[in-house]
């Protein structure tokens, strides 16, 4: 027998679409800002992610520069601007992707009754504009992925005579949205193999699935829209999205990866970069984890119960059908102390997955030692939130924390002293409050006025004990322009006051940008896709 013959058959490639930087981001108060976005895509290029979205170009000059240096910076992932179907979006759009190295222009319309209603069109009318706008985006770029938004609730006669006129026009992806996140499994497989049937030139593209979660069946319907033909997921980092989010990433590739038995798909995905990708995902956009969220969440690969650790104990494989170790989890070590040093301090890092350059680390180690002086042990998820929310903080910023001395109690009121730093000026000022942190928050409106509204406060203890670390995210929303911000401490007033100054420093940064000539949003794209 020849080697070939023990050779097993290749499996087909199914592309990773992500777009945490696009349809992600349109989740209220997750906006990025532009340094973030470049490093998540950094991160998601180096993961092996096939194609990354990095936004929406027109919709402002903040994300056409940020898809712009994307591209630019790429190395191996295909950049792709969103594009509505007219031809200033999507000159636009290659504008911006046009310096890639692979670059991809996506534009869409909708083709559900709903959605033709919206500019009055026919669906001849609609089938011209779609033959028009797919022609002029294939013109200016080889690689014109086209999206009928909506599809899933598309006449189906309708739906395949469009993607025909698409697929004639030069578009090489041709993705099949459940914009609603309406679907089920079977439906989903169902309406892709009928394209494939149906549909002349079917066999000449790729087909792609882009599910929204509103049922709680992204990740099923994109895994069923695989087998009936699909090769193309999209997907965000932790799920990411608008209303219940998008299919997320890490649970459809961990699925191919683990069920391959029944599902023979590869990916090229690193599956030991997903934790670490959550991980700041999560912590620039202000979206905490769920505990129990599939692959990612912090009780993912844990076990409390008796009869769970005793198998355990004896046979891993009892109750994990995948390794922590495959996702990017660093196994069980020792915290660190007060004595442990910096190059203790980098091991640390690199096992969980941080890559810090000398500055970075140096910084890191400041903190870590102030730290360590106030709890026994340092664990991983303390680290981890230092990195994270150190991350998103700045010298540059207008307000900065100085001092703050809380009284509470059974007594009210509960009041708070603080000092502020307005560029550079201190100011104090003592206020009172519902709580000490009620009182904290008062005490930098009166320092500070302004007009923002608290839309979210969470406090989550980043490990047990009475000494834990609180992370804090706090989401405020002024004029229509929406900023988290998040902060750790052991106190948690103190973590309480850093995150929400974080979040007003986030939204100084965006007033000042809608001033003549900054970054302005000309277009309201919350419902695409």
């Amino acid at each position: 027998m020849t080697d070939s013959a023990n050779t097993a058959p290749a499996q087909d490639h199914v592309l990773i679409f992500d777009t945490t930087l696009r349809d992600g981001e349109q989740s209220p108060g997750a906006t990025m800002t532009h340094d973030e976005k470049l490093e998540i895509a950094e991160m998601l290029d180096d993961m092996g992610v096939d194609i990354i979205e990095a936004g929406f170009p027109i919709a402002s000059e903040g994300d056409f520069n940020a898809v712009k240096e994307i591209a630019e910076r790429s190395k191996n992932s295909v950049i792709c601007g969103l594009s509505r179907a007219n031809f200033k979006d999507i000159d636009r759009c290659f504008e911006a992707v046009k310096h890639a190295a692979q670059p991809r222009i996506h534009t869409f319309i909708g083709t559900s009754p709903l959605h033709r209603a919206i500019p009055n069109l026919s669906k001849d009318e609609m089938a011209e504009k779609i033959h028009e706008t797919v022609t002029h985006a294939r013109n200016l770029c080889d690689n014109v992925q086209w999206s009928p938004m909506d599809a899933l609730r598309t006449e189906h006669d309708y739906l395949f005579r469009v993607i025909e006129i698409a697929i004639k026009a030069g578009a090489t992806t041709i993705n099949i949205p459940d914009t609603v996140g309406y679907t089920i499994p079977r439906e989903s497989a169902d309406l892709i193999a009928k394209i494939r049937e149906n549909v002349p030139g079917a066999d000449e593209v790729i087909f792609a699935t882009h599910c929204h979660n509103d049922l709680g069946m992204a990740t099923a319907n994109s895994l069923a829209a695989v087998e009936a033909g699909a090769r193309q997921i999209e997907c965000t980092i932790n799920g990411l999205g608008e209303r219940a989010g998008n299919t997320a990433l890490e649970e459809v590739v961990m699925a191919l990866k683990v069920r391959n038995d029944t599902m023979p798909y590869r990916t090229g995905i690193d599956t030991t970069k997903i934790m670490g990708l959550s991980r700041r995902v999560a912590a620039v956009s202000g979206f905490n984890v769920q505990f129990n969220k599939a692959i990612v969440g912090k009780n993912a690969f844990a076990h409390e119960s008796g009869i769970h650790q005793d198998g355990m104990l004896k046979n891993a494989e009892t109750f994990e059908i995948m390794r922590p170790e495959d996702v990017g989890i660093a196994g069980t070590s020792l915290p660190l102390g007060k004595h442990s040093g910096r190059a203790a301090l980098r091991s640390k890092m690199t096992e969980l997955g941080f890559d810090l350059a000398d500055n970075q680390l140096n910084d890191l180690f400041v903190r870590f030692k102030e730290l360590a002086d106030r709890k026994k042990e340092v664990f991983d998820d303390d680290i981890i939130a230092l990195v994270q929310v150190e991350a998103g903080q700045a010298d540059a910023d207008t307000l900065q924390l100085k001092r703050l001395r809380v009284i509470c109690g059974t007594d009210g009121p509960q009041e708070a002293e603080l000092t502020l730093s307005v560029d550079g000026e201190e100011k104090s000022i003592d206020a009172t409050g519902d709580g000490p942190v009620d009182a904290a928050f008062n005490a930098v409106k009166m320092v500070y006025p302004h007009n923002a509204r608290l839309q979210l406060y969470q406090v989550h203890a980043v490990t047990e004990g009475t000494d834990a670390q609180a992370t804090v995210s706090v989401r405020l929303e002024e004029d229509g322009r929406i900023a988290t911000g998040s902060s750790a401490d052991t106190d948690t007033v103190v973590a309480s006051v850093k995150a929400y100054i974080s979040a007003l420093n986030r939204l100084i940064v965006r007033r000042e940008k809608v001033a003549p000539g900054g970054d302005t949003k000309e277009i309201n794209y919350k419902d695409v896709h």
